[in-house]
């Protein structure tokens, strides 16, 4: 009798290591394996020093249009007011001249906060409540380097996208229509 306890002591104990192993190995496969599968890093065309700009105010490079809208990635020949010929001495300023300004080539910028086809968004009603870039953005203020562009293969978004449901509580805070035709057109 003794052994058949004994044996199922160390069954059991064996049980117990197993789902552990496999409870452990789940969380490691979700929290570090499946994201770094999921999101692909990819390289800017050259790095972008927010601080060698930063005599400029955002909207010197970063325009609206008059709805609100964001024009995008400041297009070459914004940066060919500065830059028809290098003006320091850094690998990006000479990638810049090289390869974009002297071939009159756009350079292909990955967009950090590209937002979904199905979003409408202005920046009008939020720049005219005195919200901060930051608030929404990342600081660049301080940024040598650009970060990691981290792409999520499954969407074409990046990492840094920002969710739904970010903007759903900073309505929630100030009051504002959640509709969800207030951002969904």
């Amino acid at each position: 009798m003794n052994e058949k306890k004994s044996e199922a002591s160390a069954s059991k104990a064996l049980g117990v290591v197993f789902f552990l192993a496999g409870f452990i190995g789940a969380l490691v496969l979700g929290w570090v394996v499946f994201p770094n599968l999921l999101y692909s890093q990819k390289a800017q065309p050259m790095n972008f020093s927010h601080v060698a700009h930063a005599d400029n105010d955002c909207e010197s490079c970063h325009t609206f249009r008059p709805d609100g809208t964001y024009t995008g990635v400041p297009r070459l020949d914004k940066c060919k007011e500065c830059h028809e010929t290098a003006q320091g001495t850094t690998e990006a300023e000479r990638i810049l001249v090289e390869e974009y300004v002297e071939k009159n080539r756009e350079p292909m910028w990955k967009n950090y906060a590209w937002q979904p086809d199905n979003v409408y968004f202005s920046h009008a009603p939020h720049k005219g409540q005195g919200l901060e870039c930051i608030r929404c953005h990342r600081d660049v203020t301080k940024e040598e380097k650009l970060p990691a562009y981290r792409e999520n293969l499954i969407t074409g978004y990046s990492i840094s996208t920002m969710k739904m449901t970010e903007c759903e509580e900073c309505h929630a805070q100030k009051g504002v229509s959640n509709n969800c035709e207030i951002c969904h057109k």
